[in-house]
């Protein structure tokens, strides 16, 4: 694990979180601490905390006005391509996907991530942050919040080799059934642009996912980003009954590594669409 990277990819992480805790229990429109508040508030460097807004307000979550502070965006749009019982399947990108550690701890979930899992604030999750790599490629960066007790034992090993889903499900137990998963375009950051290769500022995908098992219970909060050079988002609309085709098993889900959904259980999302590798 890179020295340089270890430690602050986690307080920048929970930098980020504490502010979106703030922006969620607001409104559109109503201001939200300034830099040095937040600072304070949060003990941590006004360049952890300027990142983490810089994210924000590069996501469109928050907005700054100059002379006034900064304040909660308007709500987004969200359009949904697909509606109603259907499952689509998830082509698998090409090339050969390794992992690169950045973090990997245990810590309470807080009350942002307690509420996705449905666990309380002070329950432990694991917390994971990888580089993702085609090819020896950087590609993506993602943040992975494991509920505890559902992995114990879980190895670094685990996570820098193979398929993460199906170590859940062989060593774990650990059954993956369904992910509702949101993506949205955005830019990155200097730290990410650095971790990804790519210029400060370049266009990404976010994915935002919340897998749960066969019996509903939330398993894993993740948030990915992806360059946004390298995919692209292809939507296909199931308009009528088709044949059953057998699931590709090599390769890579951008957004959703293979596993469970790999071995044909159906894929829900609240934007459902095929994702595929970019040229």
């Amino acid at each position: 694990m890179d020295a340089d990277v270890s430690g602050t990819v986690l307080k920048r992480e929970r930098t980020r979180d504490a502010v979106l805790e703030l922006i969620e229990s607001r409104s559109p429109g109503d201001a939200i601490p300034s830099e040095r508040a937040l600072c304070s508030l949060l003990g941590v460097s006004r360049p952890t905390v300027r990142a983490a807004v810089d994210e924000l307000v590069a996501a469109g979550l928050l907005v700054r006005e100059h002379g006034r502070g900064m304040f909660v965006a308007p709500a987004k749009i969200t359009q949904e391509l697909v509606a109603g019982d259907r499952s689509l399947t998830v082509p698998q990108a090409a090339g050969a996907w390794s992992s690169r550690l950045l973090e990997f701890t245990t810590l309470q979930a807080g009350a942002r991530v307690g509420r996705k899992l449905r666990m309380s604030p002070a329950a432990e999750i694991v917390y994971v942050a990888r580089l993702r790599l085609v090819d020896g490629a950087p590609m993506a960066i993602e943040h992975l919040h494991i509920r505890a007790e559902l992995v114990p034992g879980l190895s670094a090993q685990e996570l820098e080799s193979g398929d993460l889903y199906e170590h859940l499900r062989a060593t774990h137990g650990v059954h993956v059934h369904e992910a509702v998963q949101a993506i949205e375009p955005t830019v990155v950051t200097r730290a990410e642009a650095k971790l990804l290769d790519v210029p400060e500022l370049s266009p990404a995908l976010l994915f935002e996912r919340l897998t749960s098992d066969t019996s509903g219970r939330p398993v894993e909060y993740v948030h990915s980003l992806y360059r946004g050079d390298r995919y692209r988002i292809v939507s296909r609309l199931a308009l009528g009954p088709a044949a059953e085709v057998a699931p590709d098993r090599e390769g890579h889900h951008p957004g959703i590594p293979p596993g469970d959904f790999a071995h044909g259980d159906a894929i829900t999302s609240s934007t459902r669409g095929d994702i595929q590798a970019g040229a």
